[in-house]
Parts: C-alpha cells; sequence; structure tokens
C-alpha cells in the first residue's frame, strides 16, 4: 500500500511538471518556391535576325538597327512588323521568357494563430484559460484520484480476503465447547471478524469485551482511512471553483474601463469563472460517488463486526455457565 502511495504521488508531481511547462511550437515554413522553368522549346536569349524589307517598302520604315545588333524587343513579344508582311524563309524569332520577380520571392507562410491554437491540447488550452486557481483544483483532483485508487484497491482485496466458512466452522467449534480449536481455525486470517473473533479468544479471560472492542475498532479503522481527506475534497472543490468564478468576474469588471480591451478582457474573465466552476463542481461530483459508497461499506464492515462479537459473547457466556453448573452437579 505504501509502495502504490508514492507511486501515485510521483505521478502528481510529473504532471504538476508537464503542466507548468509550455508545450513546443511546431515548426513553421515552407521551402523556397523556385521559379517556373522556361520554355524549353524556346532557347535563351537568342540572336534574332530581321527579315528584310517587303516589296514597296522604303528602308525608312525598316527597323533601325545598328551594325552587328538586333532589334530590341520586349520579353515574350516578337518583332514588329508592318501589316501583311511575314518573315523572310529561314528566319527565326524568338523571345526571351524571364520568371517574373514575384514569383521568385520565396513563400515562406507562418502558422497563423489558430492552427496553434487548435494543436494544443484541449485540457491544457481550458487549464491556461481557468487562470490561477486552476493549480489548486489540480492538486485536489490528482488527491481526489489517489484516494480513490487507493480504497478500491483495498475494498477489493478486502473481498477477496472474505472466509465465512471458515467463520461458521469457528462458531461451530465454540458451540460444541472447543475453544482452542475455534481459536485455532481464526489464527492467521486475513478476514477482519476473524482477526476481531482470535484477539477476543486470546484474552477471554482477562477482558473479552474489551480485546473485541480494540479489535473492532482497529478494522473499522483500517477501513474508513482517508475517507476524511475524500469528505474534504467534496466540499473543498466547489468552493475553489466559485473563488475561481468570483475571481475570474473581477477581471472582467476590472476592463470595462478600456474601451479598446474591453470586449476581450471581459469574454476572458468569463471563461475564466465558467471553467473554474465546472472544475470545482467536476471533482467534487467524480468524488462524491465513490466517498458515499465507501462509507456504506464501513458501515456494513461494523454491523458484522459488532454481530460477530455479539455472537461470540454469547456462545462462550453460554459455555461458561454449563460449565459452572456441570461442576456443581458433580459435587
Amino acid at each position: 500500500m505504501k509502495t502504490l502511495l508514492t507511486v501515485c504521488f510521483c505521478y502528481i508531481t510529473l504532471t504538476l511538471i508537464a503542466f507548468g511547462q509550455t508545450p513546443p511550437v511546431p515548426p513553421s515554413g515552407a521551402p523556397a518556391a523556385t521559379a517556373a522553368p522556361a520554355n524549353p522549346a524556346v532557347p535563351a536569349n537568342p540572336a534574332t535576325q530581321m527579315p528584310p524589307p517587303a516589296a514597296g517598302m522604303s528602308p525608312a520604315m525598316a527597323p533601325a538597327t545598328a551594325p552587328g545588333m538586333s532589334p530590341v524587343t520586349a520579353p515574350g513579344m516578337a518583332p514588329a512588323t508592318a501589316p501583311g508582311m511575314s518573315p523572310a524563309p529561314g528566319s527565326t524569332v524568338a523571345a526571351t521568357l524571364s520568371a517574373s520577380p514575384a514569383a521568385s520571392i520565396s513563400a515562406s507562410p507562418s502558422a497563423s494563430p489558430a492552427a496553434e491554437k487548435g494543436s494544443e491540447n484541449f485540457l491544457i488550452d481550458n487549464f491556461r484559460k481557468g487562470g490561477p486557481i486552476m493549480w489548486p483544483i489540480l492538486i485536489v483532483s490528482l488527491v481526489g484520484l489517489t484516494v480513490v485508487i487507493e480504497r478500491a484497491f483495498w475494498w477489493a482485496g478486502r473481498w477477496y480476503r472474505r472466509d465465512p466458512k471458515r467463520i461458521e466452522k469457528v462458531f461451530t467449534a465454540i458451540e460444541v465447547g472447543d475453544v482452542a480449536e475455534a481459536s485455532r481455525l481464526s489464527r492467521d486470517s486475513r478476514d477482519p471478524v476473524l482477526r476481531m473473533m482470535w484477539n477476543g479468544l486470546n484474552h477471554q479471560h482477562a477482558s473479552l469485551q474489551g480485546a473485541l472492542q480494540v479489535a473492532a475498532g482497529i478494522e473499522i479503522k483500517r477501513a474508513g482511512r482517508f475517507l476524511v481527506v475524500m469528505d474534504t475534497l467534496v466540499t473543498l472543490a466547489p468552493l475553489l471553483g466559485l473563488l475561481g468564478t468570483i475571481t475570474g468576474l473581477i477581471r472582467s469588471f476590472s476592463f470595462l474601463g478600456n474601451e479598446e480591451l474591453a470586449v476581450q478582457a471581459v469574454t476572458g474573465g468569463i471563461a475564466e469563472a465558467l471553467i473554474a466552476t465546472a472544475c470545482g463542481l467536476g471533482i467534487a461530483i467524480f468524488a462524491l460517488i465513490p466517498f458515499n459508497f465507501f462509507t456504506s461499506r464501513v458501515s456494513n464492515l461494523e454491523f458484522e463486526l459488532q454481530t460477530a462479537a455479539t455472537n461470540l459473547e454469547v456462545m462462550l457466556e453460554a459455555n461458561s455457565k454449563e460449565k459452572r453448573e456441570a461442576e456443581m452437579a458433580s459435587r
């Protein structure tokens, strides 16, 4: 049981450390987009040749070019020709295609705030929105979960430790007057009823009733361990949620004077109030059901111990009375 509690408290510590760390932001950005390749069918920067002037065209109408130079044309445009003119046979017309400056700029999109917010864990996001009161609520929830798990394991083990057949054998041995056999049957048993009976049988000459009461008290204390903690958590969790509600509303009203941040601040404070209240009520509901169940089990165990102790006292008193009557008759 101590090992289980140690593991649970280690889990609480690791959870608190994990909640205190900021989750890593996924790397954003994409490799730079490369410019679209030029048309492979068109050679890059070819030396264009101008066709000779058409028939009936004066030399002044021909494009003016310097010796050894090709006419300058706009990118992607063919050389200007007069209406009705066509390039001479064997001439080539090419245009130099280049990527636009806008396409050469590498695009590196960054993650938007909505995408980053959606990537975060839902519980961690709401935990941060709940405000500082969420840390005490988290501690209360972890303590409550630890207690519920520990008590569930304890009662499950007690269910397997029950031995009603041996209890009947002990009562049968006492009824026939074989107290030594009854003590032997109840020895080294893990059933709380048998442990109480063994303690009473071994101290019946001193004080049978006192020995039974002490043994029953020890068993009831074991069964009711941590119930006070659960009772406190059931009451404390809603109070912490109410405290978070008050602090959230105070935060909301403190920003009402600022027109620019009033809407966002007020909505954030209301969200803090609602989240804290919901968490406090959820913890109380979660702890209330196991608390009532374990309390009822303790009451049932107390009734079983009282019944067994009463039967043991009555049977031993009857045996003692029979022995006294037999001794008196023998005289």
